[in-house]
């Protein structure tokens, strides 16, 4: 990757990064800090998830010790 533009270099791998986000995760939607709780405390099968959070519901699971990250995904309609 030396002598690329840093800008394309960092688009590469955002879009290789979101790719196998999409790939490897399950999309329970608005469901998601209910299941994240669930999952953390074992209700319900370990696995990788996704889904919309508003950022007060985010800030609690973080006060909870849930570990969650905030990542910006174009809608599905939206990807290139």
């Amino acid at each position: 990757m030396e002598g690329k533009d840093p800008f394309a270099i960092a688009q590469m791998l955002y879009s290789r990064m979101l790719d196998e986000l999409l790939s490897n995760s399950e999309d329970v939607g608005k469901a998601f800090p209910e299941e994240a709780r669930r999952i953390y405390y074992k209700e319900a099968t370990a696995r990788a998830i996704r889904g919309q959070a508003t950022q007060e519901e985010h800030d609690e699971l973080v006060d909870e010790g849930i570990p969650v990250a905030r990542l910006p995904v174009p809608p599905s309609g939206k990807l290139n």
